[in-house]
């Protein structure tokens, strides 16, 4: 019996047990876990558009989408009624100042309207890019808004270069006309003046009308309308963007007028294949979905300190049912 208790305690002893409370890192369960790293919050970029009623911004948006994705940002797409309600795009910059959003691009639809607005966007901290229409330059430095960096097209050139497709093989007197974009618009007064430049460079080219429709189709086709009540032999019509070239060829089509040649603006699909079919002459693409894109890539690199550039012109190009010149 003692030789048996012997061994056992031989045993026992080369057990070699480790010290009560301690253990490895794995056996340790009193211990918190280590704090998990916080997921970085996405950068959110507002863009806010006129409208989506016309297919100009819808592209604008996708564009933007294109951006959104390749540089990991949240974009808010916010958007008035109709091109007109200058007030109600006001509100919107308001409200996204209050959500605090890291950058807001927008595409105004006054060029002087949204200035307070957005000069207070800027004391806020938020990071503002401009795209389509361009601000009041004067009215800004006046309200003490910093430059904002702009993004578009030559639109003034694009109108210019729609009207010469209009005037091209004229060689008889003839009379012309403009449906103009909303008056305090900085694109919409470049274009007209794009349009009556392309005029002037033929004196057989008399302008007789200069009316606005404020982008709309429906305001185009009336205008358009009483337009041609007045005068009936015009035969050259420059309309400053697709939807209002659409607007007015529809009366003039059922008006029996179709001698009258027409060329648009944005070069929307519906604009390009009332190209084809003959119904417009010419449109100008200004590449919207590329504007969107920039816009939301400048409005990163602004959050991100770097430099950008205070004006970005995007090319246009003339759409006819012709091949291009070279």
């Amino acid at each position: 019996m003692l030789v048996a208790l012997l061994a056992v305690l031989s045993l026992s002893a080369c057990d070699d047990p480790k010290p009560a409370g301690k253990g490895t890192i794995a056996e340790r369960t009193d211990q918190p876990a280590a704090p998990t790293p916080p997921t970085p919050e996405r950068r959110r970029v507002a863009l806010v558009m006129k409208t989506l009623t016309n297919p100009f911004f819808i592209e604008m948006e996708r564009g933007a989408r294109s951006a959104e994705a390749e540089l990991g940002v949240e974009l808010l797409v916010k958007t008035a009624a109709q091109e007109t309600s200058i007030e109600q795009q006001i509100a919107i910059v308001e409200d996204l100042v209050r959500q605090r959003v890291d950058a807001i691009v927008i595409a105004p639809g006054d060029s002087v309207k949204l200035i307070p607005a957005l000069k207070r966007a800027r004391d806020a901290g938020l990071a503002v890019v401009n795209i389509d229409n361009r601000l009041d330059a004067d009215v800004a430095r006046a309200a003490g808004l910093a430059p904002v960096p702009f993004i578009s097209v030559d639109n003034e050139n694009g109108a210019f270069l729609a009207g010469r497709t209009l005037v091209d093989g004229v060689t008889e007197p003839v009379k012309a006309a403009i449906i103009e974009g909303i008056r305090t618009a900085a694109n919409a007064e470049a274009r007209k003046a794009g349009a009556l430049r392309a005029f002037a460079g033929n004196p057989l080219v008399t302008v007789v009308a200069q009316e606005t429709a404020d982008w709309k189709i429906d305001e185009a086709y009336d205008v358009a309308k009483a337009m041609f009540a007045r005068h009936p032999d015009i035969s050259l019509l420059f309309c400053a963007n697709d939807m209002m070239a659409l607007g007015a060829a529809k009366y003039i089509q059922e008006a029996g007028g179709t001698k009258v040649r027409i060329a648009g603006f944005d070069a929307l699909n519906e604009g390009v294949e009332a190209v084809k079919n003959g119904l417009l002459v010419a449109t100008i693409d200004q590449q919207a979905g590329r504007q969107g894109y920039l816009g939301v890539v400048t409005a990163v690199r602004m959050l991100s300190h770097q430099e950008v550039p205070l004006e970005t012109m995007v090319d246009v190009r003339v759409i006819t049912a012709q091949p291009a010149k070279p």
